[in-house]
């Protein structure tokens, strides 16, 4: 498995956690609790963002690293 692949990987991992995050927010009836879904979706959203830099960076910055 290349190092792209393993980024692309996490990334694609990051959105389901980001779209579980957002359901469990969406059932919860705790005001408590649906803050915290909304603050770890807003970190997860954050890394997400980063990995999607580093998937973009791996797809044309470094060729070997193509899957």
């Amino acid at each position: 498995m290349t190092v792209s692949s393993q980024v692309k990987g996490c990334f694609a991992s990051l959105k389901n956690v980001e779209a579980t995050l957002e359901t469990l927010t969406a059932k919860t009836t705790n005001q408590e609790t649906e803050q915290v879904f909304r603050e770890v979706r807003n970190a997860v959203k954050i890394v997400k963002n980063d990995l999607e830099e580093q998937v973009i960076f791996l797809t044309k910055e470094e060729p070997q690293y193509k899957s």
